[in-house]
């Protein structure tokens, strides 16, 4: 499937890069058997691209380690992790190796609550291990192979940094200037209509900002319509930066969708994973967006670098890995406030009641999802370093 080539490539780029002497500053807890017992003020949650879901803790000693460990993607700082990892193993064999980053990689996902793209780069790097051509390294002993190993895997994380940026370039020309003409209705805007281009998004993405500075850097005229992104409401952080930068911003409701959609010229979202069928996992919300893409007629693209590709073939949103089992779950009568030899009846103001003193925003995150599933026939094209794929290329 074109999906497993794609993972091939990726690996075959750690392959082709050059070892480089500098080394990240970056520790890991992955294969630590102390690591859950360390100091709290040692630890640092590090968020996804998208910010929202993805997150896991990691041994940080020092604030200029901290500072290192944030710059990356949760992808990559599991190559770097499993890296590090290869370079502090004992193992005398591959064998003894792929096993010690499987425990670690294993480490890694009990610690995160949504485990997704950072299983991606866990696969990609255990990949790169096991197929690696021990002869490139000649007359070395295993202790130099691992070496060998952890500059590969360092290379290729300084060379994905740049992903984002080649997937901007790729993705700016899609976005035509003056395509649209908006005529509003009162006279003043008659008189003061303007051309431009009306993008929607959702959440918060750093490849989708970084795509929407370059297009307005290159004068592109264009406003967008963000998307609240509840529960975690990133998509306040994505207007925020877009109004600072200048970028004519409005943020809707999450069930304005449908009614904005009409205005919409098409929509552009990350992604946290892009998975074997084609199909995108994101920010909670991103698939109600794409159904009404679709009924719309408006095209669906997603940004997704090639590093968060991965090896999973969900069938329904229930396939999808997560550590939260209280999801979509319903409440006990213990946790109702009432007990099951007492029930009674809801009304009006006894709901209304419940809702303002014991429904909080915390509790319904809870009960939530961070992501969603899309399927790949809703999607018109995903963005990536590699090029731009339709699902069917993809899958």
């Amino acid at each position: 499937m074109m999906l497993r080539g794609l993972g091939r490539r990726c690996i075959n780029r750690i392959v082709e890069l050059a070892p480089q002497k500098t080394k990240p500053q970056i520790t890991t807890c992955a294969g630590r058997e102390g690591a859950a017992g360390s100091e709290k003020s040692d630890r640092e949650i590090i968020g996804s691209d998208s910010d929202h879901g993805a997150r896991y803790l990691r041994d940080v000693p020092t604030q200029t380690a901290r500072r290192t460990v944030l710059r990356y993607p949760p992808p990559l700082a599991a190559i770097l992790s499993l890296s590090e990892l290869c370079a502090t193993s004992n193992a005398g064999t591959m064998f003894e190796l792929v096993k010690a980053l499987n425990e670690g990689a294993d480490s890694l996902r009990r610690n995160s609550s949504n485990p997704i793209s950072l299983n991606a780069g866990c696969e990609l790097f255990i990949a790169f291990v096991t197929l690696f051509p021990h002869d490139s390294v000649p007359s070395a002993s295993f202790s130099d192979l691992k070496m060998e190993l952890v500059k590969q895997g360092e290379t290729y994380v300084r060379q994905a940094l740049t992903y984002r940026s080649k997937i901007g370039e790729l993705a700016v020309d899609f976005i035509k200037d003056d395509s649209v003409v908006r005529m509003q209705r009162t006279v003043f805007q008659v008189f003061n209509a303007k051309l431009f281009l009306e993008i929607l998004t959702h959440s918060y993405s750093r490849v989708v900002m970084e795509t929407l500075l370059l297009a307005h850097k290159r004068s592109k005229r264009i406003s967008v319509f963000v998307t609240e992104a509840r529960p975690r409401g990133l998509g306040l952080k994505t207007a925020e930066a877009l109004t600072a930068a200048g970028i004519p911003c409005t943020v809707i409701l999450d069930s304005a969708v449908a009614y904005a959609m009409e205005q919409v010229d098409f929509v552009l979202v990350g992604s946290e994973a892009v998975v074997e069928s084609g199909g995108l996992i994101n920010a909670i919300g991103s698939l109600n967006i794409a159904i009404i893409a679709k009924a719309a007629n408006k095209p669906f693209y997603a940004l997704a670098e090639s590093y968060k590709f991965h090896r999973l073939f969900p069938l329904s949103q229930y396939d999808l890995p997560s550590h939260n089992p209280r999801i979509l779950s319903f409440p006990t009568p213990v946790e109702n406030g009432r007990t099951a030899e007492n029930p009674q009846s809801p009304n009006f103001r006894s709901v209304s009641g419940a809702l303002s003193s014991s429904i909080t925003q915390e509790e319904i995150a809870k009960n939530n999802p961070d992501v969603d599933y899309t399927r790949p026939d809703l999607i018109s094209l995903v963005f990536s370093d590699v090029g731009s794929l339709t699902p069917s290329g993809e899958s």
